[in-house]
C-alpha cells in the first residue's frame, strides 16, 4: 500500500488506526498522538513529530487491529511504514521511521538499564525483530547519520503509553505535515 498525500495519511490513520496498541491500554492512534505530543514537549523538530505521529503506520498495512506478534510474526512494520510514505515524505520523516526498531535493539545492546525499561509487548516484538544488536551492529548502526533521531524517535514510542492522556487530535498535525510533504507532481 504506498499513500500518495497528506490527505491519505491522515484518512488512514483516522479510519484504521482506531485497534489496540499491543498490552498498554491505548489505541494505535492514541498512541500515535501521545508520540508527536512528546516530539513536540522535546522540542524535536517539525519532521521528527511528523515521524513520531506516523512511525507505527506499517501496522496499519496489514488491517485494522491485527497484531502480527501475538502469532509470533514480524511484520516488519519499520519497512512498510517508509514504503508506504515514501511518495509523500523525504528522508526527514521517513529514516527515522525506517530506524525505531534498529534503534530498539542498538539502546538494548548500549545501555545497560534501557531493555528493563521494555513494556512487555516490546519485550516480546525485541525477540523477533532480533534481540539485542551484535557488538557489529552496534558499530555499524553508531556510525548512522540518523542515529540521534532514531534514538529519539525510540525514546517517545516506548513514553507513549499511557491511557487517558489528553494531548492535541490528528488534525493539530496536518498543517506540519503538509509543510514537510514533497511537492505534488
Amino acid at each position: 500500500m504506498r499513500l500518495n498525500s497528506v490527505d491519505e495519511v491522515f484518512d488512514l490513520m483516522a479510519t484504521r488506526a482506531d485497534g489496540s496498541y499491543g498490552l498498554a491500554g491505548v489505541t494505535q492512534l492514541e498512541h500515535a498522538l501521545q508520540s508527536a505530543a512528546l516530539a513536540v514537549e522535546r522540542d524535536l523538530g517539525d519532521a521528527l513529530v511528523i515521524a513520531a505521529l506516523l512511525h507505527d503506520i506499517g501496522h496499519l498495512a496489514v488491517a485494522k487491529d491485527v497484531s502480527l506478534a501475538d502469532q509470533g510474526i514480524d511484520d516488519r512494520h519499520e519497512d512498510a511504514g517508509p514504503a508506504m510514505l515514501a511518495d509523500v515524505f523525504g528522508p526527514e520523516v521517513t529514516e527515522p521511521i525506517r530506524l525505531h526498531v534498529d534503534a530498539k535493539r542498538y539502546l538494548c545492546a548500549v545501555e545497560a538499564d534501557y531493555f528493563g525499561r521494555l513494556a512487555p509487548d516490546s519485550v516480546r516484538s525485541l525477540k523477533l525483530q532480533g534481540g539485542p544488536m551484535s557488538a557489529d551492529e552496534v558499530a555499524a548502526f553508531a556510525g548512522n547519520p540518523a542515529i540521534k533521531a532514531a534514538a529519539d524517535l525510540r525514546r517517545i514510542d516506548d513514553d507513549a503509553k499511557t491511557p487517558g492522556l489528553d494531548v492535541p487530535g490528528l488534525e493539530a498535525y496536518r498543517s506540519m505535515a503538509e509543510g514537510l510533504a514533497k511537492p505534488a507532481i
